[in-house]
Formats: C-alpha cells, structure tokens, sequence
C-alpha cells in the first residue's frame, strides 16, 4: 500500500488528542462556577445530553467568508449546542457567562492531550516521505489547539469544515482537501474515530478509510480498523 498512497489525513479531536478529563466533567465544573445546582447525576445526564445535542446538530458550515463572522458562527453554532443541554438538564441565570468562559476553555492547549503515540507515529510518517493532512469538522479553534501541543509543524494542509464550507461526511470536504495536494482519491488515506464521519466518508470519496477503534466497541463490516496510530505504520509500509 505504500506505494500507492502519498498523503495520510487524520481527523483531530479523538483522533491524534483527546479532552482533558471529559466534556461533561469540564462542562459541569465551569456551570456550578456560574449557579449551576449539582446533583450526583448531573455529569451522568450532562454527557448523555451532549451526545443527543452534539449528533442532532446540523453541519457546521456557514456561509460567509469574512474571517471575523465566520468565527462569530462556529460560536453560535456551540451556543446552540450547549444549549440544548441545559435545557435539557438545568437551565441557570448566568447560563451566557458560563459559555463564554467554557468556549474559551476549549481553546487552550492545555484542555487537551495527545494520545501516548501520536507524535512518534506523525514523526515516523514524516520520515518516511508522506505528506500529512487533518481533515476535521473541528473549528477554527483547532489552530491555537495544534500549536500548543507542538503537533502543527507535521501537517502540509489543515481543512476544516467551516472554512471548507463542507462538513464529514460529505465527500465535498474530501475534495476539497485531496485539491491542496493535486492527488487523486486513491492515493490518500484518511484515518479517524467515527464510522460514520471518517470510515465511510472517507471511503464513499474514494480514498482509504481506517477506522480508529481505540476501545474496540465498533462493529463493522469490512473497512480497515486499528486500536492505535502506530497500528496505522504497517498499513502503509513503515
């Protein structure tokens, strides 16, 4: 296969790094800070609404090109995410402070770790002459978030969905970012967490799709799956 793909993607969040803690952990701290009343099933019922919330959302893409309302609507597009899920598991009076502050949180660096081997693995990949690429429907805050844990140095090309005005799993997206390298399909790779999203997007756009499995919960049928990035180096002749 090595001689067939020139370019590997990788999606982001799940992927190369991962929350510090956990969204709803994160979430509920920051909300008692602003009157949120705790309860011992209030992170339970926070993480559980955030899923619904997160997966009934539509696609993060809008259609403006300044820089500046662009970064206004992914805002609002979390707004309205998060929400949801207070409707759903309390609302409280300081409720537009409260995502202010977390907004930002998920900004820093320091709400996110990488995975143990995504560096040796991004520096073998390197080192063996691929070119590297993230395609995430993560927003713009991913670039402050890549600089700080030193991993955007690795990558010739970022896409994301609300600059690319598509969004996984739609083969736009896919496109868009296959054009940054002037390859064709078969000659990427696209390596994520979600079946839907990454596996079977990848793979309806023509590209290799690798499914990153790290609990081993998915059940599909056909498709390449690993548990670990440095499960991916065989795959690709390293």
């Amino acid at each position: 296969m090595k001689s067939q793909i020139h370019v590997i993607f990788f999606d982001a969040a799940e992927t190369l790094f991962h929350v510090n803690g956990s969204v709803a952990e994160i979430y509920l701290n920051h909300a008692v800070q602003h009157g949120f009343r705790q309860t011992p099933l209030s992170q339970a019922s926070i993480t559980q609404a955030f899923q619904r919330a997160f997966r009934d959302a539509p696609p993060p893409v809008f259609s403006t090109t300044d820089p500046g309302r662009l970064k206004e609507c992914e805002r609002l597009w979390w707004f309205d995410i998060v929400h949801n899920v207070f409707y759903r598991v309390g609302m409280f009076e300081r409720f537009d402070e409260f995502f202010e502050r977390v907004f930002r949180v998920f900004e820093d660096p320091r709400s996110w770790v990488l995975f143990p081997e995504t560096h040796a693995v991004l520096t073998r990949l390197r080192k063996e002459g691929f070119e590297l690429g993230i395609l995430s429907n993560f927003d713009s805050r991913l670039y402050p978030v890549m600089r700080g844990l030193g991993i955007d140095e690795f990558f010739d090309t970022v896409t994301i969905a609300s600059l690319a005005k598509a969004a996984k799993p739609s083969s736009r997206i896919f496109e868009i970012a296959l054009e940054k390298h002037a390859l064709d399909p078969d000659e990427a790779m696209h390596v994520g967490d979600s079946v839907r999203d990454d596996l079977e997007g990848a793979t309806k756009a023509g590209l290799t799709g690798v499914l990153l499995d790290r609990a081993g919960r998915s059940q599909v049928s056909g498709g390449l799956v690993i548990r670990t990035l440095e499960e991916l180096l065989p795959l690709v002749g390293c």
